[in-house]
């Protein structure tokens, strides 16, 4: 029963990562309050083993509910048996519920039921982030559902430009403990418990208040953010591609609202041209550059991309391309274009298929490949007197490898002052997956102290200042235009500067704390007679 409930309320912890069902007000509440109930059940565990089964059903409850839209993705658009689509989203699941089972066992090894406050809650605190820091790196990483993303409306936000998301989770489970501690705990337990978490709280208020010594940078950019809202199931079918092209275009080409508007670059989705370049032909690429000629602006947009090598060789890549009206036809082709960014953070399964799951892929009806990777710092595109570094898809949920395009390349060319996503979630249907992705796109932006804007095939279509607050954005699954402007910034948060490694100290430092007790009588991981396994 007790195990139920930890499923439970690890359920009601995927609820906290994006508004809806919930609104944006009780995100924080409902993380903060479901996972105190899980680290009231790792302090009171009878065993390492308990504890760690205890982590495993809360963290299996967050994962099979919270990422529930990836069963849409394989049995509405991959075609692949119900049954079947369901059980893989359990078994991912529960592989991904091993990382809070880990987090739990460490905890209740390092820390069990006679450890002081002052000791549990920082070595769970450290516990906790370090597992999600585990789960957004080993195997290429999956860092969706990362306990900071249930704080993007809250103060401990605050932290945010300091120590980075993990750093974000570090401090919500930490309050998390303290909670349960005031709870379930003896007097002084609870007063320690009430301190630590009114020093968080307040640290995190006071962070907020920052600027870290950032600040707007030249003009304002005008921006049209084009959503096409193009079916899945007709994205790719070959009957379907022309009519979908055009839609875009006369999207991007639509007469403004206000007619002062002109827009400086016209944004269009991931993979908007669902073919490789190479494979359309001229006549279909010029209307694209009569776009850009007539708005005298600069079009970019997702299209996949086939660059053969002189050797022979091929590169293909997903990428990102900008074209002006002096670009030509043939210079599309043949991918000689002025902007471009190619994707280095590959999907699993989407971009490449890991080694031994060719069984899985052929199981679906999906237009799979084997891209190639980008280089891990490529060059801002420069639009309008600002420099906008470009990510596709979900490389914004990993925070540190944006990074290096903040930062001066290796000439000395300065970093970005925009962000800029695209995407494509219509594999996902009208999910929450949509608003979890922007709640990750508003992250990045506290983060670095950068706006960040959207262009997306479903939504979430947006623009985010560099506080991480949506200025403007599109209703889901609709087509339309977002116009808009965007002030760069310039200058780096202590966060774009050390990346994760300040949140990796302090968790070191925190799981640490459980030594600093030991030899004491009652010290972590002295057992009871009576709570042995």
């Amino acid at each position: 029963m007790r195990w139920l409930l930890l499923v439970l309320a690890g359920g009601l912890h995927a609820l906290a990562f994006a508004p809806g069902p919930l609104p944006a007000g009780l995100l924080a509440l409902v993380q903060t309050l479901s996972m105190a109930v899980l680290a009231g059940a790792v302090w009171r565990a009878s065993s390492v083993r308990a504890a760690a089964l205890a982590g495993f059903g809360f963290g299996l409850g967050t994962f099979a509910l919270g990422l529930y839209w990836i069963f849409i993705s394989l049995h509405v658009y991959g075609y692949m048996a119900s049954w079947l689509a369901a059980t893989a989203v359990l078994l991912f699941a529960a592989l991904l519920a091993l990382f809070p089972a880990l987090a739990a066992g460490l905890a209740r090894r390092l820390a069990g039921p006679l450890a002081p406050a002052w000791c549990f809650l920082p070595v769970w605190a450290g516990a906790w982030a370090g597992s999600e820091w585990l789960r957004g790196t080993v195997f290429t990483g999956f860092a969706w559902l990362n306990a900071g993303y249930g704080h993007v409306d809250s103060v401990l936000a605050g932290w945010a430009p300091l120590l980075g998301v993990y750093g974000v989770a570090f401090m919500a489970a930490l309050v998390a403990a303290a909670l349960a501690a005031v709870v379930l705990r003896p007097r002084r337990d609870r007063i320690v418990a009430m301190l630590a978490g009114a020093v968080v709280v307040l640290a995190g208020v006071g962070l907020q208040q920052l600027r870290w010594g950032v600040q707007p940078y030249g003009e304002p950019i005008a921006v049209r953010l084009v959503q096409g809202n193009v079916g899945q199931s007709n994205k790719f079918d070959p009957a379907m591609i022309v009519a979908a092209l055009d839609m875009h275009l006369r999207l991007a080409a639509q007469a403004p609202a206000d007619p002062e508007f002109a827009p400086d670059l016209v944004l269009l989705p991931e993979t908007a041209v669902p073919l490789f370049q190479d494979q359309l032909p001229e006549h279909l690429w010029q209307p694209w550059i009569d776009v850009a000629q007539g708005w005298n602006t600069t079009l970019v947009t997702g299209v996949a991309l086939h660059t053969p090598g002189p050797d022979g060789t091929s590169a293909f890549t997903n990428s990102v391309i900008g074209l002006t009206g002096q670009t030509t036809a043939q210079d599309l082709i043949n991918a000689r274009v002025p902007y471009r960014y190619d994707k280095a953070h590959l999907v699993p399964f989407g971009e490449f298929v890991p080694l031994g799951f060719r069984w899985f892929v052929d199981a679906m009806v999906i237009p799979l490949g084997d891209f190639n990777r980008g280089a891990p710092r490529q060059p801002p595109f420069q639009i309008a007197g600002q420099r906008i570094a470009f990510n596709i898809c979900y490389e914004d949920v990993f925070g540190e490898e944006l990074l290096p395009a903040l930062r001066n390349g290796p000439d000395g060319e300065p970093g970005a002052t925009i962000l800029a996503n695209v995407s494509n979630l219509g594999w996902f249907g009208n999910s929450w997956a949509l608003s979890q992705h922007l709640q990750i796109a508003r992250m990045r932006s506290m983060e670095t102290a950068r706006p960040s804007i959207r262009a997306t095939n479903t939504g979430a279509t947006a623009a985010i200042d560099a506080r991480g607050r949506v200025q403007a954005s599109l209703a889901t699954h609709t087509a339309g235009v977002l116009d808009t402007s965007v002030q760069g910034m310039t200058g780096l948060t202590p966060y774009a500067r050390w990346g994760n490694a300040a949140a990796l100290v302090l968790i070191v430092l925190a799981l640490a704390c459980a030594w600093f007790v030991r030899g004491r009588p009652g010290r972590p991981g002295q057992e009871r007679p009576d709570q042995e396994a």
